[in-house]
C-alpha cells in the first residue's frame, strides 16, 4: 500500500510504502469507542470529596434530652438531616482509570488510522520544518495543503517552530509520533505526519 508524500508547497514528491496490516485493519467502531472512553477517564483527576458527619465540624454532644420535650430526637449537630451536618454517600477521591491491554490500544489506534485513510483525511509531508515559529505562517500553509480545519500534527517533539506556532491555535495540536492516541486522532479532522513520524509510528504498530 503507497501513499503519497508532499511537501508544504502541497507538491508530490514522491511515495511512501506503509503496510496493511496498520492502514488497511478492519474498522471496529466499539474498540475505538472503548480506547477513547479509557483515554477521557484517564484525564479526569478523582479528586472530589465530600465531608461525612465524622469530618464537619460541630460538637457531638446531644443537644436535648431523648423525651419529654415535645420536639423530634436528635444526636447530634452534625447529623446529615441538619443544614451543615455531613453528607451522606458523597463523593471520594478515586481513580477513573479504565486500562486497556498494550494490543487493545494498537488494535484501536490502527483501525482509527485505517479509517482516516480511507477518507482521505491523512496527509504524509516530507517534513515538517518550518521557518518561523509564528502561528499565521503555520496556518497559511495548512490552508495551501486543504488542511483549514481542526488538525493533529505528528512529528518529533524537538521540532520547536512546531510546538510554538501550533499551541496558540486551538484548532491544531502537535504531538510526537511515540504519543498519538485514537482520542485526537478521532476528535480532529485532519492527520499531518511528516515522513519520519509515520515510520517511527508504523515500527511502533507492527510490533
Amino acid at each position: 500500500m503507497k501513499i503519497t508524500v508532499k511537501n508544504l508547497r502541497n507538491e508530490d514528491v514522491g511515495e511512501v510504502e506503509v503496510p496493511e496490516t496498520v492502514f488497511d485493519y478492519p474498522y471496529k467502531e466499539h474498540l475505538i469507542h472503548t480506547a477513547v472512553k479509557s483515554y477521557l477517564a484517564g484525564l479526569r483527576r478523582g479528586t472530589h470529596k465530600t465531608k461525612t458527619r465524622d469530618e464537619v465540624a460541630g460538637s457531638g454532644r446531644k443537644l436535648w434530652r431523648q423525651k419529654g420535650t415535645g420536639r423530634a430526637r436528635v444526636g447530634s449537630v452534625r447529623s446529615p438531616l441538619w443544614r451543615s451536618g455531613g453528607t451522606v454517600h458523597g463523593p471520594k477521591p478515586r481513580s477513573y482509570a479504565n486500562k486497556l491491554s498494550v494490543r487493545e490500544k494498537k488494535n484501536a489506534l490502527k483501525s482509527a488510522l485505517s479509517r482516516k485513510l480511507a477518507d482521505e483525511q491523512i496527509l504524509i509531508l516530507r517534513d515538517l520544518h518550518l521557518e518561523s515559529h509564528r502561528t499565521v505562517a503555520l496556518i497559511e500553509q495548512l490552508s495551501a495543503l486543504g488542511a483549514e480545519s481542526k488538525a493533529l500534527l505528528v512529528d518529533s517533539q524537538d521540532n520547536n517552530n512546531l510546538q510554538l506556532a501550533s499551541r496558540n491555535n486551538p484548532k491544531l495540536k502537535a504531538v510526537d509520533a511515540l504519543a498519538v492516541n485514537v482520542y485526537d486522532v478521532v476528535d480532529r479532522e485532519h492527520l499531518i505526519l511528516s515522513e519520519a513520524a509515520l515510520n517511527t509510528l508504523v515500527e511502533v504498530l507492527s510490533k
